[in-house]
């Protein structure tokens, strides 16, 4: 049995992250929403933050009801926690959380990036009419992932006995779960090599243009080099969150890491960090949202 005073720190630090992403998230979600009903026509990046808000939304309750079963009902999380209808959510919001930060880092690059190849101006040009597909492959990509997750009879108790047994009298089954992991980590590491391509370009694109521009005008060149910057430092926080929740998704998913455990405890809120922190940058990023988002704050504290 658990030890509540030895959970209550990840108690507290789960806690701090529920409310700090669902504040966040919701942020996103309400003012994206308000907008679109003022506009009537969608843009990108309207869809883009709605998407991500609602799919980091879902994540975390999934990971909220994942660590507070582990605290307060322990006995029902082992048994129960990793049924098939919670473990195709979480895998569900996990992966399309994932795809649409990508979409996210593909938006900026084509947009702030300054290449002139052919294929790149034709994605540039078009990438407002691709945006809503882009986002709906990736849903259903994540769906089909989801699918191949419960289909690959992940263990769903910790029953060391249980695995031992499956693994000594059951080889071949086994093989093919290894290799039905494996797939599950390459459908996450493609997203992960999008996100790096562009990355790169975005890179490379601001050094071009800090050379191309050491002459011209200060106003023109600051103002492209702190859109490149910006959207950098957005795309670079996105790929510390994805290794290390895509680290921690992993340690848990073999349950290798004993329950109950100070590093079992860990993993959890690490997973929770994902979610809550890049929604921040995304937040602190775009001088659009900071001054609703401090009046939305004010008007909590004179509450």
């Amino acid at each position: 049995m658990i030890s509540f005073l030895s959970a209550l720190p990840h108690v507290i630090v789960m806690s701090a992250e529920f409310i700090t992403g669902i504040t966040v998230n919701g942020f996103l979600i309400i003012i994206n929403c308000k907008e679109l009903i003022k506009s009537r026509k969608p843009t990108p990046v309207q869809l883009l933050f709605i998407c991500i808000g609602m799919s980091r939304f879902g994540l975390l309750m999934v990971l909220m009801i994942q660590s507070f079963f582990s605290v307060l009902f322990p006995l029902f999380y082992k048994v129960n926690i990793f049924g098939t209808a919670m473990l195709f959510f979480w895998m569900f919001f996990s992966f399309v959380s994932f795809w649409f930060a990508t979409c996210l880092s593909v938006f900026y690059c084509l947009k702030i990036a300054g290449f002139t190849q052919s294929c790149f101006l034709w994605l540039k040009f078009r990438i407002s009419k691709l945006m809503p597909w882009l986002l709906l492959g990736s849903l259903l990509a994540s769906m089909s992932i989801a699918a191949l997750c419960i289909e690959a009879d992940y263990p769903k108790k910790v029953d060391d006995d249980a695995l031992k047994n499956a693994t000594l009298k059951r080889t071949e089954p086994k093989i093919r779960q290894i290799s039905e992991m494996l797939l599950v980590n390459l459908a996450l590491l493609f997203p992960l090599a999008i996100f790096v391509m562009c990355t790169f370009m975005l890179f490379i694109s601001l050094c071009k243009h800090t050379h191309r521009m050491q002459n011209g005008s200060h106003g023109v060149r600051n103002a492209s080099t702190k859109a490149h910057i910006n959207a950098l430092k957005t795309v670079i926080t996105f790929f510390c969150f994805f290794i290390s929740y895509f680290a921690a998704f992993m340690a848990n998913m073999t349950f290798s890491i004993p329950y109950g455990s100070h590093c079992f405890f860990v993993v959890k809120d690490i997973m929770a960090a994902f979610p809550s922190g890049h929604s921040i940058i995304i937040l602190l990023s775009n001088s659009k949202y900071q001054q609703p988002f401090r009046r939305l704050l004010c008007f909590k504290k004179n509450q």
